[in-house]
């Protein structure tokens, strides 16, 4: 089944480093950006509805929290690029670093202060994208011959995880079940999403899509088995979209010529991030 869901845009207010934008009605729908970033992105919220995600200003990537207690920036020691991409229900905080403006890229936990590497053995790149209850880790890493290949971290062991047949392969969410989703890109060029739950890939394709997922952190799953994502029609736009009992409905913010859903958590709260006309993304939190 295929739906559209359309959200309200309001009025924009200042909340201390946040520009914030809210609508009142059954969800709200809160938009934000750091003032002087060229680029405010929203990638995960745990049940707490904290929110990680970066800003960029200039060349340099900064990691952020948000939460009830304020916001506060997650740089790795030393390094100018910095993501936070996932937060667990415990607070931990995965993510990845690099010392240039490109790969090769490290990973990293953050736990009660703390960075700890997450490097796939042996590979050039590693990008941990998600973290669930458990501590179980995902991501994507990158051999010396330019693969991408996903991978788990469960119990310290690392894990590659390839779709059968896929081109590359980024293992980007999962949740207290252990169910993992992502996106792959098939031999013709063509990107999808995939679900791994017991030891089985699904290929999730939006109806009449050109391309769902694309290969970057725009993918999200909770314990109920929600599934955010994205997809591209048919005019190359992309629109955001959530798949859960009801089947797939488009989640689409007005005013922005891009949506892109990123995150979600058990209360059915979603993150995700918006392009505006001139280029440039903000944040967006949709509450129940």
């Amino acid at each position: 089944m295929s739906a559209v869901h359309r959200l309200r845009a309001a009025s924009v207010i200042l909340l201390g480093l946040f520009v914030i934008s809210a609508a009142a009605s059954a969800q709200t729908v809160t938009t934000f950006a750091v003032p002087g970033a060229t680029h405010t992105r929203a990638f995960g919220i745990n049940p707490a509805g904290d929110i990680v995600g970066i800003y960029i200003v200039g060349t340099r990537f900064r990691g952020f929290e948000l939460s009830k207690d304020g916001l506060f920036e997650i740089d790795y020691p030393g390094a100018p690029v910095t993501a936070a991409v996932k937060i667990n229900p415990q607070g931990d905080v995965v993510g990845w670093y690099s010392y240039t403006s490109a790969a090769p890229f490290h990973g990293f936990l953050l736990h009660d202060g703390t960075y700890s590497p997450v490097d796939f053995p042996g590979a050039v790149s590693t990008q941990p994208f998600g973290i669930n209850a458990r501590g179980e880790i995902v991501g994507t890493y990158q051999n010396a011959d330019n693969l991408f290949h996903g991978f788990l971290v469960r119990n310290e062991d690392f894990i590659t995880l390839d779709v059968p047949g896929a081109a590359l392969t980024q293992a980007v969410d999962i949740n207290s079940k252990g169910e993992i989703v992502g996106v792959y890109r098939s031999t013709d060029g063509v990107f999808h999403m995939f679900l791994l739950s017991g030891g089985v890939f699904t290929s999730l394709d939006y109806p009449g899509a050109v391309a769902t997922g694309a290969s970057n952190i725009g993918v999200g799953i909770n314990p109920r088995g929600d599934i955010v994502g994205q997809y591209r029609d048919a005019s190359n736009v992309t629109h955001g979209f959530l798949l859960d009992a009801g089947g797939y409905t488009t989640v689409d913010i007005p005013g922005y010529p891009t949506t892109v859903l990123t995150g979600i958590n058990p209360r059915g709260e979603i993150v995700g991030r918006v392009r505006r006309t001139d280029g440039t993304d903000i944040a967006f939190v949709i509450q129940r």
